[in-house]
């Protein structure tokens, strides 16, 4: 028995960041997100934690944007988002999200670390060691680093 020969292409990743399926032979149609949206809040809500609890990041993330939008004054529902972006890789959304839970909140002790970590992982020690200093000072333990 041998293995049968596959064209690279036929293996390739499917889909793209824009959100479209990139499949050999068809044209590109915009990801569904049905599922993801549908719902009351409590029920998107609870799906955004089971996709994070999952680590699938960017689903959770998907789900939140809308909850946020919503309810930009709650500041549990922008935290998870933070969070999902922060451990996605979205730095610059992270870091958009967490300076505005501290407009809402400036003495949210976690909001101020995850801030200071994501300083950190942008490159800008100098600009993370104040908020990193603060959380501490708030209770934050520093070298928790972010859940």
């Amino acid at each position: 028995m041998t293995a049968a020969h596959h064209d690279p292409q036929d293996f390739r990743a499917y889909g793209t960041a824009d959100g479209t399926a990139d499949v050999p032979g068809r044209t590109r149609a915009p990801r569904d997100d049905t599922y993801l949206t549908h719902g009351a809040p409590a029920e998107r809500w609870a799906r955004a934690q089971l996709f994070f609890d999952a680590k699938d990041f960017t689903a959770a993330a998907r789900i939140l944007r809308d909850l946020v939008d919503e309810a930009p004054a709650r500041v549990g529902p922008r935290l998870l988002l933070a969070r999902a972006y922060y451990h996605s890789a979205q730095l610059r959304r992270a870091e958009t999200e967490l300076r505005d839970i501290l407009d809402l909140d400036p003495v949210e002790d976690y909001a101020r670390l995850m801030l200071g970590r994501t300083l950190e992982r942008q490159g800008r020690p100098e600009d993370a060691a104040g908020h990193l200093r603060i959380a501490a000072a708030l209770g934050g333990d520093a070298n928790r680093g972010a859940r």
